[in-house]
């Protein structure tokens, strides 16, 4: 219902838009601005009802930003993501084409370099190429065909001993069932995770090397030292489809960067999440 108040204002504004049509935007600037204001508050009363019957806007919820001091389950997923673009290819680096040599590659890696690994491998494959020729094998001969492993003679007695069960228990054949692997002479978890993941395609856990268990500490996925136990606070943490990978991502960037003793920190993708950084 129009008051005659309205009516009133009506009349004013039609008055007051001939005039603008008249005089032009030059002599309009020149209207009072009492004139002006009743023009505007005539057009917003109207609107007035439309208005209070508008709803607000939710806001919109601020995502907080990641700090090294968020929990590991709050870090993790951003920290996977900056390693895997950061090294995309991680993967296993030893060399092998066949279970037996998936097995006995990793045993001599123990406190040695993959690049050496795979230059004594790249002969002793060649010499060795059933699990017969490894048991039968002389062991004053095969400790010098791997001695640039270091550890030679311990790794020679694994080696022969790991061969021989492999033919008597298991028919010739590297088990595929981690109960099975860890009977065997120098294999522990570590060991029979790689072997499991690579030679089989098989997760059964996360293998804990000397750059995993040092870098998950670092990190404040585990306070544990014990590889086992370090593997039990990662695999808690970590979606299985990521096991096999996450071990070599943590190995690729604990050689390139977060290094023993003294970490890059200040090169590190991953240094405003790592409560260990020193930058």
């Amino acid at each position: 219902m129009v008051t005659p108040l309205g009516k009133e204002l009506g009349r004013s504004l039609e008055q007051l838009g001939s005039s603008l049509s008249l005089f032009g935007d030059r002599h309009a600037r020149m209207i009072p601005n009492d004139c002006l204001f009743v023009a505007f508050f005539s057009s917003e009363a109207e609107s007035l009802p439309r208005i209070a019957n508008m709803k607000a806007s939710p806001k919109k919820a601020v995502r907080k930003k990641l700090s090294r001091t968020d929990p590991a389950e709050a870090r993790f997923p951003e920290i996977w993501r900056r390693l895997y673009r950061e090294y995309p290819d991680a993967k296993c680096a030893l060399n092998f084409s066949n279970a037996h040599e998936m097995l006995f590659a990793t045993i001599l890696s123990a406190q040695c370099t993959d690049v050496m690994v795979n230059r004594v491998t790249a002969d002793l494959f060649r010499k060795y190429r059933t699990l017969d020729d490894y048991a039968k094998a002389d062991p004053l001969e095969f400790e010098k065909d791997i001695k640039p492993t270091g550890f030679f003679r311990q790794k020679t007695k694994s080696i022969q001993s790991t061969a021989r069960q492999l033919i008597d228990e298991f028919g010739g054949r590297v088990p595929d069932k981690m109960e099975d692997l860890v009977r065997l002479r120098g294999v522990a978890r570590k060991t029979a995770n790689i072997v499991l993941g690579n030679a089989y395609d098989k997760i059964e856990g996360i293998a804990v090397d000397t750059h995993v268990k040092r870098l998950s500490k670092r990190l404040g996925f585990t306070d544990h030292d014990d590889p086992v136990k370090v593997e039990r606070d990662l695999m808690e943490l970590v979606p299985k489809k990521k096991w096999l990978q996450m071990t070599y991502l943590l190995i690729e960037h604990g050689r390139a960067v977060c290094k023993a003793p003294v970490p890059r920190c200040e090169e590190c993708v991953i240094n405003h999440l790592c409560p260990s950084s020193r930058v």
